[in-house]
């Protein structure tokens, strides 16, 4: 099992800090290329680029209410919630399908779903 792990390509977990400007002040972000690549993906979908994509989530975070005070573990998250939401069929894996035009509320409530179902 843990040779599909130990064998990957080390370049994946390679950090990288970029910075970046989010509302006229310069920050830097430290992550894993596999998570770089994957946000990247993700802006791509919905004709952004990472740097568009980043702020926006720091944008609606912020309006949501959410401490970002570890905004990279964030972005993690983020990955990993859009991969999940990949595999169960949430996402579309056809990369021609923007984000923003999936019904957000119908797979929160699908993934919460399966959330409770997992539980019991």
């Amino acid at each position: 099992m843990c040779k599909l792990f130990i064998e990957a390509d080390p370049a994946l977990w390679e950090s990288t800090t970029r910075s970046l400007r989010i509302d006229r002040m310069v920050t830097s972000v430290r992550l894993e290329t596999f998570f770089w690549t994957v946000l990247e993906e993700i802006a791509t979908r919905d004709g952004m680029n990472l740097v568009q994509l980043i702020t926006r989530l720091h944008h609606e975070s912020i309006e949501a209410g959410h401490d970002l005070g570890n905004f990279a573990s964030f972005l993690r998250v983020c990955c990993g919630r859009y991969l999940a939401l990949q595999l169960s069929g949430d996402i579309p894996r056809d990369l021609s399908t923007p984000i923003s035009t999936l019904d957000s509320p119908r797979i929160l409530d699908r993934e919460r779903e399966r959330d409770r179902e997992r539980l019991h």
